[in-house]
């Protein structure tokens, strides 16, 4: 199977849109083969967008979404949170789709996109940092967007994550809480969302 965090210029491009809705928010996403959840909003992000909305409602903060794929998350956040959002990845394919849904959405101007791994290309301080982590990338990348978060964090910032009970919600909770202050906020379907704090 073609990974979502490789890029593969080889591969057969189909586009397709998916919508996102959130009370009177209606988003259109445009998606393609060689993205995460490219058929449909996967569960997990959904749950993590609308935590976040229903606790979070301060407008103008300013966003990083790590590994942000064809950009629900951040755009999403932009949208309706009215906050400035910086979107990365390292998938050229998503990045490409994230700068059209910006556009698509209304958000362009305080949308920012930028190519990196992690947070290798990143300089901003951000007050929220939001992920649906590549678990299938493996651990290592996992914990470095979560432990590399806390240099990009301002000082009361906060990440907010998913991650569900069989990929290892508890243990990544208990690596969380060496560096932050961590509280699981909702629980769903066996997914967890996780805001972390810096001490």
């Amino acid at each position: 199977m073609e990974q979502y965090f490789t890029n593969n210029p080889d591969l057969k491009s189909e586009l397709r849109t998916i919508i996102y809705k959130y009370k009177g928010y209606e988003l259109t996403f445009y998606s393609d083969n060689g993205v995460f959840s490219k058929n449909k909003i996967d569960y997990g992000s959904n749950l993590l967008l609308e935590t976040l909305f229903k606790n979070i409602n301060n407008e103008n903060l300013n966003i990083l979404d790590v590994g942000c794929g064809y950009g629900l998350l951040g755009i999403s956040a932009a949208k309706i949170l009215k906050a400035q959002a910086t979107l990365c990845d390292v998938n050229k394919r998503a990045l490409h789709l994230a700068i059209k849904n910006a556009t698509a959405n209304g958000v362009s101007s305080s949308v920012q996109v930028i190519e990196s791994n992690v947070y290798e290309n990143i300089t901003g301080i951000y007050d929220l940092i939001i992920t649906n982590p590549p678990i299938r990338a493996g651990k290592e990348i996992v914990y470095s967007i979560l432990d590399g978060a806390r240099d990009y964090l301002k000082e009361d910032g906060e990440l907010w994550m998913v991650i569900r009970k069989d990929q290892g919600a508890k243990s990544t909770m208990k690596h969380l809480e060496v560096t932050y202050k961590c509280e699981v906020v909702e629980k769903s379907k066996g997914f967890y969302i996780i805001k972390a704090k810096r001490h």
